[in-house]
């Protein structure tokens, strides 16, 4: 940062730290003790895919090295605003493979030069229920935040519920301070 962006306000956007996935299933620990969320064994990652061969040989080389072990294979795919959703599933659910499989691919991408094509990740819980929750990682702000759904109500959120999920995990993982930019990721493939 130079004195002339100081002086204009201009900051240094965050960085990424894609080694913050791994604080995922210490944060599911807590989840299961306070909420009664568990693990659904479903994670996902979103980018916009781009145009051109070199681009496709790595989207078919990710799902290759993802589908190597003996789990369910990795689907992909497309929203209605064009982002590529990558979907891994273990059965049962292993939290800790889902995010060695989420980091995988977000490191793969980045390591290729296409880290800038990157969205989010997300891993999802249940409850007893059956009421979803996801944790978004924000790979631009480097940070979570949650995301709540309610069961079978359109697309509304649970407020509240993002709010003491927010709160619980603020010491476990970097949390997005700025409310506004928690989006909604209705139908993400792994909610």
């Amino acid at each position: 940062m130079g004195f002339m962006d100081n002086v204009l306000g201009r900051r240094k956007p965050a960085q990424p730290n894609l080694d913050s996935l791994f604080a995922l299933p210490s944060a599911a620990i807590t989840l299961q003790v306070d909420l009664d969320m568990t693990p659904t064994g479903r994670g996902s990652v979103a980018f916009r895919a781009t145009e051109g061969r070199a681009f496709a040989d790595l989207q078919v080389e990710i799902q290759q090295l993802l589908d190597a072990d003996s789990g369910p294979p990795v689907e992909i795919a497309g929203d209605e605003f064009g982002f590529t959703w990558i979907l891994v599933k273990t059965d049962p659910a292993d939290l800790s493979s889902v995010v060695t499989d989420l980091h995988a691919v977000n490191s793969s991408l980045v390591a290729a030069g296409f880290g800038p094509q990157l969205l989010c990740s997300l891993v999802s819980f249940h409850d007893p229920d059956d009421r979803p929750l996801a944790l978004v990682y924000l790979y631009k702000r480097g940070t979570f935040y949650p995301f709540a759904p309610e069961s079978g109500a359109g697309e509304r959120r649970d407020n509240i519920l993002e709010l003491r999920v927010r709160d619980m995990l603020a010491r476990e993982l970097p949390v997005e301070p700025e409310v506004s930019r928690w989006f909604a990721v209705w139908g993400a493939p792994g909610l």
